[in-house]
């Protein structure tokens, strides 16, 4: 333990403990820009820089250590104009086009320049001109408003482990970019979105699809379906101004009707139907000899990432496609038959936590009810936009039930959206389905958590079946480059893209730390709890599907509509 005194107040932390932490720990908050929790501290900003008595210059509260007797002062007069100085420097080089941007009024450089109290900035504004990349149906980059905090470079590169944001260039001229100048569609980008959770402003952005859905929405041809994401009823209500981990479940269906939404379904139905197509697809795979281990398929930016980096491992992968593509091929076909509606008149809509939903809803092999099977995918923040807009207040919102036939869930089907959920929704099925005896306790706490890799083994009447789970796209590499060395000794795999799993998607609200990513968790894990069904295949809406439309599991209608294929990406 070391002592030191901060601002005339002493306080006792452990060594290697940073000034910025030791502050916290008595109350003092120190300014932060380019400090993110989750991240390893790089001090580029300099807006915690503190004074450190002995020393010379002003040192960042962010990466320098405590030491013994060490006495720091967070507040003089030094300290305040070196902070004032950054952020006018930032200001002077940074579009002012708030009212405007995305990030208004949730920007860690516009609260920044709140909090030190700027009005002015002494020095002459000079914008570099850069081009934007809209080249991908997922992200948006505006680099003119790129602060080099380098958290989206971090975030990609030691996180993610994709690599493809760099700085570029020296001095004044620096710029983020990806390899050689290139667009993101055109390098090898999973389109996951935790650049943009890293970002503290709006250099990095989801597409906005808002106006789209607006417009479907008004107009009287349209038949405006929406379907809504595991995950979104833990994170929608931060949103709106709730808790961290609040469950909004009943609220959310009903905001949505009062945006005028004509029926709202879950996804979580077919969360369910991937679980029994995917759970007799591994059985299958381990009775006759197929490829194993079978990985899951529902993060399309794992899939994307896979394509890009292990095409030599497509075929572990497993051929359903993600709850969101299921639920859009059944919602044109199954749906439209039962209602009486003309396909062509449906509007396909899902709110999701992912940028990545956006590219995996334009993807060729996504047509196979004869359209495009999700016509537009909006993220939680998008959905908050909407919402405020609208001028819906969650507080004063009943609580309603999922329209049918694709409504009715499972905790099962709930718990998807966390890291080890899909993987605890297939043990559940797949044991009772095996074995034939019924599950006695249902929560796998193995495959819980946030470590980054976690493992699993399931007695299936006599039979081992070994399962890993790793979320974030650095720790599935780890467990990709194992299986290529011949060691991942494995029947199935679970691999989340975004840290955290679902909760913490690209597209979830900001901030999102994982600390607010547990919380999200907990609360998934609480409304599996509290479902009358708590096993996909318990689900009396499936079972009614299989009866009427797609006769059995790996059936041909089930293939045809279900499963789908990958395609091997070069890197450039």
């Amino acid at each position: 333990m070391v002592t030191l005194t901060i601002d005339g107040r002493k306080v006792q932390v452990e060594k290697g403990t940073t000034i910025l932490d030791a502050a916290k720990r008595i109350g003092i908050d120190i300014p932060t820009l380019c400090y993110h929790p989750d991240l390893e501290a790089r001090a580029v900003c300099r807006v915690c820089v503190v004074e450190i008595e002995g020393q010379k210059l002003l040192q960042p509260a962010c990466a320098y250590p405590v030491s013994e007797g060490m006495v720091v002062r967070t507040n003089t007069q030094a300290v305040r104009q070196a902070r004032r100085m950054a952020v006018e420097l930032l200001l002077a080089k940074h579009p002012q086009d708030c009212l405007q941007c995305i990030r208004n009024q949730n920007c860690e450089l516009q609260a920044l320049a709140e909090r030190l109290g700027i009005r002015e900035v002494r020095f002459e504004r000079r914008l570099r001109g850069l081009p934007e990349d809209h080249s991908t149906p997922s992200i948006v980059r505006e680099p003119d408003k790129c602060i080099l905090c380098r958290r989206c470079v971090e975030t990609c590169q030691n996180v993610q482990g994709v690599g493809v944001l760099f700085p570029a260039g020296r001095g004044a001229d620096t710029v983020v970019t990806p390899v050689f100048g290139n667009d993101l569609a055109d390098v090898s980008c999973a389109l996951c979105g935790q650049c943009i959770l890293a970002c503290p402003v709006g250099a990095i952005s989801e597409r906005d699809d808002t106006e789209r859905v607006w417009e479907a929405l008004a107009d009287p041809s349209k038949h405006v379906v929406v379907q809504t994401a595991p995950a979104i009823r833990a994170t929608i209500g931060e949103e709106m101004g709730m808790e961290p981990g609040t469950l909004v479940t009943g609220k959310l269906v009903a905001a949505l009707r009062r945006l005028g939404f004509d029926k709202v379904m879950d996804t979580d139905f077919t969360a369910d139907l991937t679980i029994i197509e995917e759970g007799n697809e591994l059985l299958e795979r381990i009775k006759e000899g197929g490829v194993l281990p079978m990985i899951t398929s529902c993060s399309p930016g794992w899939i994307k990432f896979g394509e890009h980096y292990y095409p030599d491992l497509l075929p572990h992968i497993s051929t359903c496609k993600s709850p969101q593509q299921m639920f859009g091929a059944l919602v044109k076909t199954y749906y439209a038959q039962k209602a009486g509606i003309d396909p062509a008149n449906i509007f396909s809509v899902s709110l999701m936590p992912c940028t990545a939903k956006k590219f995996e809803a334009e993807r060729p092999e996504m047509r196979s009810s004869g359209y495009q099977d999700v016509d537009a995918v909006l993220t939680s923040r998008e959905l908050g936009r909407m919402l405020r807009e609208a001028g819906i207040r969650f507080d004063d919102l009943p609580e309603e039930e999922h329209d049918d036939p694709m409504g009715i869930s499972t905790g099962a089907g709930a718990i998807f959206g966390a890291t080890g959920g899909v993987m605890e929704a297939a043990l559940r099925t797949v044991y009772e389905v095996a074995t034939g005896s019924e599950l006695g306790d249902l929560e796998f706490e193995q495959v819980r958590g946030l470590d980054g890799i976690k493992e699993a083994e399931v007695n299936l009447n006599g039979l081992t079946v070994r399962v890993a789970v790793a979320h974030g796209l650095g720790n599935a590499k780890k467990i990709l480059e194992m299986l290529r060395a011949g060691k991942a000794n494995y029947h199935f795999i679970e691999i989340m893209c975004c840290p955290g799993g679902c909760v913490g998607g690209g597209g979830q609200p900001i901030p999102s730390t994982m600390e607010i990513k547990g919380k999200r968790g907990r609360a998934l894990y609480l409304a599996d709890r509290n479902m009358p069904y708590r096993k996909s295949h318990e689900n009396p809406a499936i079972k009614q599907i299989y009866a009427e439309f797609l006769e059995k599991p790996l059936g041909e209608r089930s293939h045809q509509l279900l499963h789908t294929h990958y395609t091997s990406r070069s890197k450039y």
